[in-house]
């Protein structure tokens, strides 16, 4: 009875209309309605605890790394080194779109910021080469993806904050998945492109490749400094995160001075509102996240389960698969925090390891940002390409396809994730 409330109030709530994070708030209150616990008291307390979370501050200054890497050159400079290297083969530009993803990814952790950038630089170059636009901006929009998975990553520090896990082992985890996902795309676009026609660029000379690498040197230091810190302990995910912000806004004005200082006001209540949207969606599900805890519903789905928890990966395909059904329908965040106070009991009671269910989970709720009909970066990518939706929706299929059965031979083989991850994590 506990779980149909829960699951009625949430989804009844989302169905007529009422945004997530009041929808997790009213599915609350239902809550504590049927447990004879309504205090309202008890409710501000809860959603002012949720945000109260020193490792949550790196949130916004992610953020800001991202909005000041866009804004200030260092993404531009990003593919054209990518382009550079990579531009001159057969499909060339497709395969820029993917390390430039990668690299990107390695730099903001947002698959919207990273989504944006790579729509609005590369979709007009690749539509002008000759490639089928809604093809480009599929693969734009899967290439976007990875954001989440290569750190930093908002989306761990968010679900480690809500497992109450170690986010720098996440972080460290999550690079070798997050390269076999980019793998997973150069194979696809291969495969789509290697009969087409399509004059690929020329290639650049020695001296053009230098010079790409060498203005783009500043840029790919971030990623460098912040997993060295992390990996040694110098400095928290949360630093990191500041770290972030503070050498990509000093490298944007100072180094490549494409920064102004007029700009400085747009970019900060751009971050702003943005991480103000996450924040009030994590306080929003404490409350949801207190309440699951004092109705026992994890106990409930443990023994609910009980007949996979002896078949671990029989357990993590079903949990996958659920997480794909959720993912079609909801934002990556809300789905975190809603499913992860949930599933943690039930992965620990099969003896999973949390690191790597941490890792393939954020995978699925990042695939899930490109599956319709919600998919948050679909809609970034036809927005920023002005593309009809259903034209990206059509072309982001065979690269969800093949992202999600990357995901899956990862379930089938756990150490292609746990291997890398205590390589890295020592």
């Amino acid at each position: 009875m506990t779980i149909a409330i829960f699951l009625g109030a949430l989804l009844g709530a989302m169905a007529i209309g009422v945004p997530i994070a009041y929808s997790l708030l009213l599915c609350g209150v239902a809550l504590m309605w049927h447990l004879d616990l309504f205090d309202a008291q008890i409710l501000a307390q809860n959603v002012i605890n949720g945000a109260d979370s020193f490792p949550l501050l790196a949130v916004p200054f992610f953020m800001l790394a991202g909005e000041a890497m866009n804004q200030g050159g260092l993404s531009r400079r990003i593919v054209n080194l990518a382009l550079a290297v990579v531009g001159h083969v057969r499909g060339g530009l497709g395969y820029v779109a993917i390390v430039a993803a990668c690299i990107l990814s390695a730099l903001s952790g947002s698959a919207v910021a990273d989504a944006a950038a790579l729509s609005a630089l590369l979709i007009p170059m690749m539509v002008a080469a000759g490639h089928d636009k809604a093809r480009s901006g599929g693969l734009i929009a899967a290439s976007g993806v990875i954001g989440p998975i290569i750190p930093p990553s908002i989306g761990f520090v968010i679900f480690g904050v809500a497992a109450n896990l170690s986010i720098s082992k996440l972080f460290l985890a999550g690079i070798f998945p997050g390269i076999l996902i980019g793998a997973s795309l150069w194979f696809t676009w291969w495969w789509l492109v290697r009969k087409e026609k399509v004059l690929p660029p020329p290639r650049k000379t020695a001296g053009e490749m230098w010079k790409a690498l060498r203005e783009s040197v500043w840029a790919l230091m971030l990623p460098l400094i912040i997993l060295v810190g992390l990996r040694f302990g110098i400095f928290t995910p949360t630093e990191a995160a500041v770290v972030a912000a503070v050498y990509a806004i000093f490298v944007a004005t100072v180094v490549y001075r494409e920064l102004k200082p007029s700009q400085f006001y747009g970019m900060f209540v751009a971050a702003a509102k943005t991480s103000a949207i996450v924040m009030f969606l994590v306080a929003a599900a404490m409350v949801s996240a207190w309440l699951i805890t004092v109705a026992d519903l994890p106990s409930k789905l443990v023994a609910l389960l009980q007949p996979l928890i002896d078949k671990p990966m029989l357990l993590m395909l079903v949990i996958m698969v659920l997480v794909m059904a959720v993912g079609t329908a909801m934002d990556m965040t809300p789905t975190i925090l809603i499913l992860t106070p949930v599933l943690m009991p039930v992965i620990k009671a099969a003896g999973i390891d949390p690191i790597y269910f941490g890792v393939l989970f954020i995978i699925n709720n990042s695939i899930g940002l490109i599956t319709p009909p919600v998919g948050t970066v679909l809609n970034v990518v036809a927005g920023v390409a002005r593309m009809k939706m259903d034209d990206v929706t059509r072309g982001v299929m065979p690269f969800a396809i093949a992202e999600f059965a990357m995901m899956f031979l990862m379930v089938l083989f756990p150490q292609l994730v746990i291997w890398p991850a205590r390589l890295l994590g020592g």
